[in-house]
């Protein structure tokens, strides 16, 4: 068995621990968002029982990553730094139980398993912390955008002149 595959249950149980780090280059879906595949990100799992009683799991993942800029189409570093708590069910009716009787958005419930692959949660959190449209505060070379006609009426204001008085 892998040292990325985990019995989440059992590791919830017994309080476990794992961190590493994982290039970029080794996620597959994160690396087709970015720029380029270098950077890598850094992560820890944590297994717990909640206060309520359910299994779950924290995970935080840091790093930088190459992004592409979608307003000068240039690439810039995006730093990664997010956290979730995971309670995990034992099925996809014990998981909608346990989200209801929980009734925080905050917290995400996932259906456990015995043999969970963490490179796959890692990978997501990683996922869920990009920008769904990655600029930069200030775009470092403007030429493109000024190159834009801002002074170009829109091509709708014809259509107010067809307006019935």
């Amino acid at each position: 068995m892998s040292a990325f595959v985990i019995d989440a249950f059992e590791f919830c149980r017994s309080n476990g621990h794992r961190e590493g780090v994982t290039p970029v280059a080794e996620m597959s879906r994160l690396s087709k968002d970015c720029a380029d595949q270098s950077g890598q990100i850094a992560w820890s799992l944590d297994g717990a029982i909640s206060k309520q009683g359910y299994p779950c799991l924290t995970l935080a993942v840091a790093g930088t990553v190459q992004l592409m800029c979608q307003r000068c189409l240039t690439p810039f570093a995006f730093e990664i730094d997010s956290s979730t708590v995971l309670m995990l069910g034992k099925d996809d009716q014990q998981a909608d139980e346990i989200e209801e009787a929980l009734d925080d958005e905050s917290i995400d419930v996932i259906v456990g398993s015995r043999s969970c692959d963490i490179r796959d949660l890692i990978e997501d959190e990683a996922l869920l912390a990009l920008p769904l449209a990655p600029k930069h505060a200030v775009c470092p070379d403007t030429r493109l955008l000024d190159g834009i006609d801002k002074k170009k009426p829109s091509p709708f204001a014809g259509l107010k002149n067809l307006k019935p008085e």
